[in-house]
């Protein structure tokens, strides 16, 4: 039987040309790398090398069985990869949102019904949350509007509205709603990684430009300093000391307003008890 580690040393030789070289690459023994060569020599039974004085090189054979060896080096580590993936995932329980907001409320209602499990989650775009929850490599997946798909659960659960928050100076602070059209033009602060927010807010907006920032101290401190205005929603407004010294205006774009909708496979049942938990707690508060 080839032993693997046996193929490795065999593969950095081919690599390197020479015992020194691979034993130094390897940090073994040239006596130690020696004797593998002779002992693969063996395992094939058949010539893999040209032996001269002071130097073996493959022949036409060893470098065939070179290339043999790597690409099963290469298989077994996509193997081990495989194998040890699937575990994780019998372990783990993965959620893509379109928005950070859903996995505030949703992943600790998942780990709590799931003690034993680990839950993994990611801000991803509707159409490859769909299409991975559908796939089976996601379990649990959050889209800004319902779905209806066979074998697919939709779940309404969350109800999320965005606001712009101005400066008290700001020449439409005053006003009781905004809208993007009245937006555009005007630049502003924007939290990065928030999902289809940001899509939607360059879209609706294509004349102002955006400071976006990934680090929320910074953030907040833009927020105290800066004459940009900034965006919050109802779910977010209580998590920033900032914006609290801000006048927070609503946007009435229909598009300002979501429902978020939960899926996941109907035959993953399991998954039933925590979403009728999700749709009716977060239901009394905010639908």
């Amino acid at each position: 039987m080839i032993d693997l580690e046996e193929l490795n040393q065999f593969a950095v030789f081919a690599e390197e040309g020479t015992l020194s070289g691979a034993a130094e690459k390897l940090h073994i023994s040239q006596p130690t790398l020696s004797r593998t060569m002779r002992k693969l020599e063996d395992v094939f039974g058949v010539k893999l090398f040209v032996r001269g004085k002071n130097r073996i090189e493959l022949n036409e054979t060893g470098w065939k069985a070179a290339e043999r060896a790597k690409n099963l080096l290469a298989e077994a580590e996509e193997t081990v990869r495989q194998v040890r993936e699937f575990d994780r995932k019998l372990h783990t329980i993965t959620v893509e949102s379109c928005a950070p907001a859903p996995l505030w409320y949703l992943l600790p209602i998942l780990s709590g019904k799931f003690p034993g499990m680990a839950v993994s989650s990611a801000i991803s775009e509707g159409a490859d949350i769909l299409s991975r929850v559908v796939a089976g490599d996601c379990e649990v997946g959050v889209l800004p509007e319902e779905v209806s798909l066979d074998g697919i659960r939709c779940v309404p659960f969350l109800r999320e509205e965005l606001y712009v928050c101005f400066p008290k100076d700001h020449a439409l602070a005053d006003r009781k709603t905004v809208t993007f059209q009245m937006l555009n033009g005007f630049n502003c602060l924007l939290r990065s990684e928030i999902g289809f927010w940001d899509e939607l807010s360059r879209r609706k907006m294509p004349a102002s430009r955006f400071l976006v920032q990934s680090n929320e101290f910074e953030m907040e401190e833009l927020i105290r300093n800066s004459s940009l205005p900034c965006f919050a929603t109802n779910l977010s407004i209580g998590r920033g000391e900032a914006v609290k010294e801000r006048i927070t205006v609503p946007i009435s774009d229909p598009e300002a307003k979501v429902v978020y909708c939960l899926i996941y496979q109907e035959k993953k049942r399991e998954y039933e008890e925590a979403a009728m938990k999700a749709q009716t707690l977060l239901s009394q508060t905010l639908l």
